[in-house]
């Protein structure tokens, strides 16, 4: 075949696979577009050729995926809307080399099976090196069907797996008598798993989503305005328990002014949890603060996964040198890191592990003791209101089927929701929209075999099926 034409067809593969992401909604098509990338692999025939089958169907697949890239660029488009088409292509270039990556090693063993392997280790790969950019896993494809419950035993590296594995197999008779067998399991044990009660705590949470547009958030003219929008929709009829608002919520330092915790307390009558900015003498923080009824601070987490290039800069040093900064920088210097993961809690509120924004797209795990909840907060405006916002909604999803707990997301311009522990939407505000949510808290389920065990001995049961598949198909 001529290396031109396998290129453009893998480029196509690549788009059709995407359309199984949100919003599109078309997992299904993985039945096309894999078996025709593993067919593009065995008509390359060398490392270089199976090379550029994968950095092309990676191209694809992440240019249309990531397209959303180009809007945070434009809240400020008088100085960074020119990098816009530039961020495009160079996040989906850059990304679409851990595909080919997989495809290059595979290509001496082009069985659905080695295939398979190489394909989730180099996909395990993005998720952690250079800080790691784990979004649009091909597990994510499959969040509106029952197989994403899978996610609760072998989670998003392991169910991708099996998804490649089973595309793969159906370019033979005998092997596709196999993935539907694959397939079919897994849509059995998501619809038995939905079958789970869920039963509520009895707590009543209420989301607050102010729509602040991010061309106006930092505005001194607009600030006043979204903190009295804030407070009016925390102080609405009804009694919740705890009130939930969006990350970076306020433009004010709640450690510092304790007047503005005080009105926001007040407002809420009950304990909130809330995103704003914090500093001290290592810089500046994105941060979660959880505030007791009284308007005492019990406990603060800062994030520690930032955003490259949008909340630091790496080689900071020299980004200043040449006027460089991060997009969502705030008080004249790029985010300090926080510590890691950890558990609050407070009277009235039951443990719970925090997730600030684009932490809650890393299936890593729960650090330590097992939290009763998880609390997003997030600030989607820099997304659009296209792709992005629902994927990155569908990505926490995950994250409650993972683990089998509920999870709580306030999200500044949408979408915000309350997630039950089997990712379902149990109620949600839609996107570009200010108002609030009170929704019932649901207890946890039993952990799940992923929480038992966590993901580094499915990964390690992944790499001992591709030494088999490479065992059987050597070939000279």
């Amino acid at each position: 075949m001529n290396r031109w034409l396998r290129f453009g067809l893998a480029i196509l593969a690549g788009l059709v696979l995407a359309l199984g992401q949100a919003p599109y909604d078309f997992p299904y098509l993985a039945i096309i577009a894999l078996p025709a990338l593993l067919w593009l692999l065995r008509k390359a025939y060398c490392w270089k050729g199976g090379f550029f089958v994968g950095w092309g169907a990676g191209l694809g697949y992440f240019g249309l995926t990531l397209a959303w890239i180009v809007e945070p660029f434009l809240v400020d488009a008088e100085r960074y809307g020119w990098m816009a088409p530039f961020a495009l292509v160079l996040m989906a270039g850059g990304i679409a080399l851990f595909w080919g990556l997989g495809f290059a090693l595979a290509q001496r063993w082009p069985s659905a099976l080695v295939l398979a392997g190489f394909w989730t280790l180099a996909e395990l790969l993005r998720t952690y090196i250079f800080t790691g950019f784990p979004w649009a896993l091909m597990a994510y494809n499959w969040v509106e069907t029952p197989i994403i419950q899978a996610a609760s035993l072998i989670g998003v590296h392991g169910l991708g797996f099996l998804i490649v594995l089973a595309g793969g197999l159906l370019l033979s008779k005998r092997g596709a008598v196999l993935a539907l067998l694959i397939l079919a399991s897994l849509t059995g044990f998501g619809y038995s798993r939905l079958q789970t009660p869920i039963e509520d705590t009895g707590l009543t949470v209420r989301l607050i989503q102010p729509n602040a547009i991010q061309t106006q958030k930092w505005d001194p003219e607009f600030i006043p305005l979204f903190y009295q929008r804030q407070l009016t929709l925390s102080a609405k009829i009804g009694k919740p328990d705890i009130v939930i608002w969006p990350e970076a919520a306020i433009a004010y330092l709640p450690d510092e002014q304790p007047f503005v915790r005080t009105q926001i307390t007040t407002a809420a009558q009950a304990p909130v949890i809330l995103g704003a900015r914090r500093r001290d003498a290592e810089g500046a923080y994105n941060a979660l603060f959880l505030l007791n009824k009284d308007s005492s601070i019990e406990a603060v987490y800062d994030k520690y996964h930032l955003v490259p290039f949008g909340e630091y800069m790496p080689l900071q040093g020299l980004a200043r040198q040449v006027g460089l900064k991060g997009l969502a920088e705030q008080m004249g210097a790029s985010n300090a890191f926080g510590t890691g993961p950890k558990i609050l809690e407070a009277e009235g509120v039951p443990p719970f592990l925090p997730l600030i924004c684009y932490e809650a797209i890393f299936p890593q795990g729960v650090a330590g003791p097992r939290p009763a909840w998880l609390v997003q907060i997030t600030n989607d405006a820099w997304f659009g209101e296209r792709a992005g916002p629902y994927q990155h909604l569908a990505q926490a999803r995950v994250r409650a089927i993972e683990q089998g707990l509920p999870l709580a997301r306030a999200a500044n311009t949408g979408i915000s929701a309350m997630i039950d522990p089997l990712g379902r939407l149990a109620a949600s505000l839609p996107l570009g929209e200010d108002g609030f949510l009170d929704a019932p808290l649901a207890k946890p389920l039993p952990p799940t075999l992923l929480a038992r065990w966590g993901q580094w001995s499915v990964i390690a049961l992944v790499m001992l099926l591709l030494a088999a598949g490479i065992a059987l198909n050597r070939r000279p």
